[in-house]
């Protein structure tokens, strides 16, 4: 076998909240042959198998009692090109903030709004990351993922995916599916959103009349910026709660009682709640205790100082969540995946 098998390794540089557990079993895969070796190298140890991108929606509370496999497959390339609609594919471990620069240096359309998420292409369709009204849905055209049950690969459809709102198919099956490349089909002529405030008030700002796919990149670069810690600078794991859903009527019952409610109205009838208003207006941002805290700028971003440990990071959440439960009926979901 190929693959370099590490013991108790440090997690900490891979993962964004900078957190402090070990593997009992690491190692990396570059292409289909290694991961497939990783499999069995679990397997032969009695292990299950972490799969682990950029390590960007992750929450370690205890060491790994597992085979952690990183990601670390590389290659972008064209499929298909009609003049006007392009197919491009993608391999699971590409870093996806170079690979939307990429797509946008091709003259392609359709990922801009996404810039600047961090982790990688093979995680972006678990949580069908979403960012400034634009999802991987909207831009998604296929993928091929290892049936780790039978080790068959198979191809799947935007339709099979089931994507929802930070949810796919493969995040309900945790465990079975193994994402190994993905497939964007971007388009020449760009079809730009701009529904968002904060996005046309900076391209405004910045004198510009008619953006383009790149200036918009910018735009959404500069706003995550300002907004968001960097996670090489101050641990985070970026938006920590999903924003809820709830009835119409109990978003109507809420904003009688807080006039300034942040709310979206959504097709199927419900209302999506802000969930960064609830926490500043339950007085959480800038919140700390000791090294685990709620970011003076975001009050969705919960962040590592320093030294804090996933269990502390956890209980702090779990103190928020029962916090808002209390002050305004509603429940607030994790986004990063808890271990």
């Amino acid at each position: 076998m190929s693959l370099q098998l590490q013991e108790n390794l440090s997690l900490k540089p891979y993962n964004t909240f900078a957190l402090e557990a070990r593997a009992r079993l690491f190692t990396e895969a570059h292409d289909d042959v290694e991961v497939r070796e990783a499999l069995a190298l679990a397997a032969e140890h009695g292990l299950p198998l972490l799969v682990l991108g950029g390590g960007s929606n992750l929450l370690l509370t205890r060491d790994v009692e597992a085979l952690v496999l990183r990601m670390a497959s590389r290659g972008v390339r064209v499929l298909a090109d009609d003049g006007e609609q392009v197919l491009i594919e993608a391999e699971a471990g590409e870093p996806w903030h170079p690979f939307v620069q990429h797509t946008l240096a091709l003259g392609l359309a359709g990922l801009e709004n996404l810039s600047l998420i961090p982790g990688t292409v093979g995680a972006a369709p678990m949580q069908n990351i979403g960012a400034y009204g634009v999802e991987i849905k909207d831009v998604f055209a296929s993928l091929v993922a290892l049936d780790r049950q039978s080790g068959a690969l198979r191809e799947f459809s935007r339709e099979e995916c089931a994507f929802g709102y930070r949810d796919s198919l493969f995040k309900r099956q945790a465990g079975r599916w193994l994402i190994l490349r993905v497939r964007f089909a971007l388009q020449r002529t760009p079809r730009l959103h701009l529904d968002y405030g904060p996005v046309r008030q900076w391209l405004a700002e910045q004198g510009v009349i008619s953006p383009t796919p790149l200036d918009v990149s910018r735009a959404v670069s500069a706003i995550r910026r300002e907004k968001l810690p960097d996670p090489a600078v101050l641990g985070n794991a970026g938006s920590f709660f999903k924003n809820p859903l709830v009835s119409t009527e109990q978003a109507e019952r809420l904003r009688i009682q807080y006039p300034d409610l942040i709310a979206y109205p959504q097709t199927d009838g419900n209302v999506k709640l802000a969930a960064g208003w609830l926490l500043e207006r339950a007085g959480w941002k800038g919140y700390r205790d000791g090294d685990a805290g709620v970011h003076r700028l975001q009050a969705l971003v919960l962040v590592n100082y320093g030294q804090a440990s996933g269990r502390q990071m956890l209980g702090l959440a779990q103190r928020i969540r029962e916090d808002i439960e209390g002050r305004f009926g509603v429940s607030l979901e994790i986004e990063p995946s808890v271990i």
